[in-house]
Order: C-alpha cells, then structure tokens, then sequence
C-alpha cells in the first residue's frame, strides 16, 4: 500500500511542478492588452475595406439600374443573369461587411487574434493574408475535414 501511494503522490508533485512550468491560462493573455494596439496596421486595412464596401453599397443604392424590358428575349436573358451576378456579389460583400466588423469587435475586446476552437494565437502572416479569420490555421485544417467527412 505505500508503495502506491508513494507513487500517487510522486505523481502530484510531478503534475504540479508542470502546471507550475506551463505558461498562464489564455484569459490572462486576452485582459493582458488591446488587439488593436496590437495590430494597428490590420485595424487600418481593415477600416480601409469597410469604408470602399460601404462606399460601393452606396453607389449602387444611389445609381441603381432599373431592369430594362428587352425586345429580344436573349437580350433580356442575359441582363437577367448580369443582375443575378451583381446580387451575389453584394451578398458576397454584405457577409464579407459582417465579418470585418466582428473582427473590429474582437479588436476592442481584446480577443482578436485567438483562435476560437484552441484558444491559440493565431499568426501575424495569417492574420496580415486573412484579418476576418476565426481559427488558427491547424483548427481551420480540422473544420474542412470535418465538413468533407460530413458531405
């Protein structure tokens, strides 16, 4: 018997003195600064593609076609299509819009930057190339397996 409990007890003072070992809990690192202080430059791109989609909503809302009635039917197919196309786009930027400001908001509460299923930090290139990601590029990895594994 004191043989385990030796050894229970060897085994609590190793895990203590790793715990001790590891670096603090990822809710220190979030109270520890601002994400925009931290990433001025992606805050300003960021802020820059913001204001050119808003600008383009507004040109488009401004100046928007009427669908012209074409005698041809061919003619009439093909603006139809042309305006599809332009409505998926908007769509495309109204999401993109979405998430840009989410990732402002993360910058505010301190937690962009953070991958969102580890809580690992997700790196500067991958931020500076995507600035609305979410995930780290190992958890993103593992979410598209996932969903090919699900189709």
């Amino acid at each position: 018997m004191k043989v385990r409990s030796t050894a229970k007890r060897a085994s609590s003072a190793k895990s203590s003195t790793t715990a001790a070992s590891t670096p603090p809990a990822r809710k220190n690192k979030k109270k520890s600064g601002s994400a925009s202080a931290k990433y001025p430059d992606i805050r300003r791109d960021l802020e820059r593609q913001r204001t050119a989609i808003l600008e383009e909503v507004e040109e488009v809302l401004t100046n928007r076609p009427d669908l012209e009635a074409f005698p041809d039917v061919s003619d009439q197919a093909s603006a139809e299509v042309d305006q599809n196309f332009s409505m998926r786009i908007r769509d495309r930027e109204r999401k993109l819009l979405k998430k840009i400001e989410e990732a402002l908001d993360r910058m505010s509460s301190g937690t962009y930057g953070i991958c969102e299923r580890c809580d690992g930090d997700i790196p500067y290139k991958r931020l500076k190339a995507r600035p609305v990601t979410t995930l780290c590029i190992e958890c993103k990895t593992l979410q598209e397996q996932e969903e090919r594994a699900n189709r």
